[in-house]
């Protein structure tokens, strides 16, 4: 789909402006909005709202063909509540009707003049995301492995937004499409099954993203991880005929004197729980299991697309955790890159012991920050449900103010996470008599406790954890990726430009 911007004066130009369909929004106490007004001369939208053939509630639509005096072919009431304040979610709900009346027309165009500078606590940078990202949720399709795919999308394939057309609304179109561009490969990565997208096809995605973006990539092998003495990450892949991937991708948008971000990824591109195996009912959504590893190949597909003036690194550790002669057993001791022993308590507690090399590995960048990005527990869903990402860090003025940014950037996204705690008392529950650690805790804050694992490997830079258990993918009759938190992540590096 395509998007434009395009300043409308209400008071004249809308109403005579050509296109299949324009959408203007009603509210509930039978008030117009002012674009609605403005191609209501003759008092055909006013009477429709008056008959009762629309309520104005969120989300209602009414469509009018051939509206006396206006030149668009339609017009599509799109209810918004209160017209006190228009709030985040009638607008969202609005739009989102608004796009699924467009893809039945049999119009090429529209116009959406919704109210988007009037969203309450919002401004029209936030609006623009909000179309162009429920867009791109209309017209995705998981259908690639169907012999018969789904009907290709029809109806409207160029949305031109009404509202100023300035340098930072322009901006935020670009973003906003890059964005959700980013989000639709996490999605895409996150939907296809495990016996594709394994290990070698996320590297491979890594290196076309390379080649599309210019980016610098490396991909380490097994000899290379056992070089380098990862042998946490490697206990995990024991199991598996598939063979393990430690990927590299580097932006260097920034000046070279800069310190990068780097974003490290969980890619278990499935997750049996190897000897600790999991029960069966379910088990087919463990191929989300490398959801962190796909948002941070869609962020970098956002930020390539953006060129943003940034410095970031992206770092995954992909493998399969899969039972065999050759796995890992539950209380085996192995030793991390970093010289710390884990003692293995449960195989299915494996994303931990991919993570703690891969941010053991991330310390020769010297980075700015490190930000993490793992399905990592149960627990987390148990905490946060499926709304907020869970959000760790330590609590200390730098971590404070990193914590700060990627909350931030989560409500300016609409990608929200919410912070968790990490203490030293967590850090007795890992005790182990045989190890220096083991990779679970006992029973309680099973979520902490993981983040609590992580944070003895971040100890020589600042560092956040994202738990996206409850966001990354939806489970019964809507099971899918979700792109989260692509979102989250391309504003919070945006910001930091």
């Amino acid at each position: 789909m395509d998007f434009s911007i395009k300043a409308f004066d209400t008071k004249s130009t809308l109403g005579t402006a050509k296109s299949g369909c324009i959408a203007v929004a009603v509210f509930e106490n039978k008030k117009l909005s002012p674009a609605a007004k403005s191609l209501d001369s003759k008092g055909a939208i006013s009477a429709a709202l008056k008959s009762g053939d629309i309520s104005g509630k969120p989300g209602s639509t009414l469509l009018l063909r051939a509206v006396d005096g206006v030149a668009a072919e339609r017009v599509l009431l799109v209810g918004m509540g209160s017209d006190d304040a228009v709030s985040e979610k009638s607008f969202t709900t609005g739009v989102q009707a608004a796009l699924k009346a467009f893809g039945s027309l049999g119009a090429a165009d529209a116009i959406i003049a919704l109210p988007l500078t009037e969203v309450k606590e919002r401004d029209v940078n936030w609006a623009i995301r909000c179309v162009v990202q429920a867009a791109h949720d209309s017209e995705y399709r998981c259908d690639s492995q169907k012999s018969k795919k789904d009907p290709a999308p029809a109806g409207v394939r160029k949305i031109v937004l009404a509202a100023p057309a300035t340098s930072a609304t322009r901006g935020a179109l670009a973003q906003a499409i890059a964005i959700a561009n980013g989000s639709d490969l996490t999605r895409n990565l996150g939907d296809l099954p495990a016996n594709i997208a394994n290990p070698t096809y996320l590297a491979n995605t890594a290196k076309q993203l390379a080649k599309d973006y210019k980016f610098e990539v490396e991909v380490l092998d097994r000899k290379q991880l056992e070089a380098l003495k990862m042998g946490s990450f490697l206990s995990v892949t024991n199991g598996s005929e598939q063979p393990p991937k430690f990927i590299v991708l580097k932006h260097m948008g920034g000046k070279a004197k800069d310190a990068p971000v780097v974003l490290v990824g969980k890619g278990i591109t499935f997750d049996t729980g190897g000897i600790s195996i999991k029960a069966g009912p379910g088990m087919d959504e463990m191929k989300y299991d490398m959801c962190g590893a796909a948002s941070v190949l869609g962020t970098f597909r956002a930020i390539g697309e953006m060129n943003l003036k940034l410095n970031v690194i992206g770092v995954i550790a992909a493998c399969e955790n899969m039972p065999s002669g050759r796995a890992t057993k539950p209380g085996d001791i192995i030793t991390s890159m970093n010289g710390l022993t884990i003692e293995v308590l449960n195989t299915d507690a494996e994303g931990r012991l991919v993570l703690c090399d891969a941010l053991t590995y991330a310390e020769r960048f010297k980075p700015a920050a490190v930000v993490d990005i793992a399905t990592l527990t149960g627990a987390c869903v148990v905490a946060l449900g499926h709304h907020n990402s869970g959000l760790f860090t330590r609590s200390d003025a730098a971590h404070d103010q990193l914590a700060n940014e990627l909350l931030a950037a989560g409500k300016q996204s609409s990608d929200t996470a919410w912070r968790m705690p990490i203490e030293e008392a967590y850090n007795e529950q890992l005790k182990s008599n045989f190890a220096d650690l083991a990779n679970i805790g006992t029973p309680g804050g099973g979520s902490v406790t993981a983040a609590a694992f992580l944070e003895n490997f971040t100890k020589k830079y600042t560092w956040a954890h994202l738990d996206i258990a409850g966001t990354a993918w939806k489970s019964g009759g809507s099971k899918g990726a979700t792109g989260r938190p692509v979102p989250l992540l391309t504003t919070f590096l945006i910001n930091r430009v």
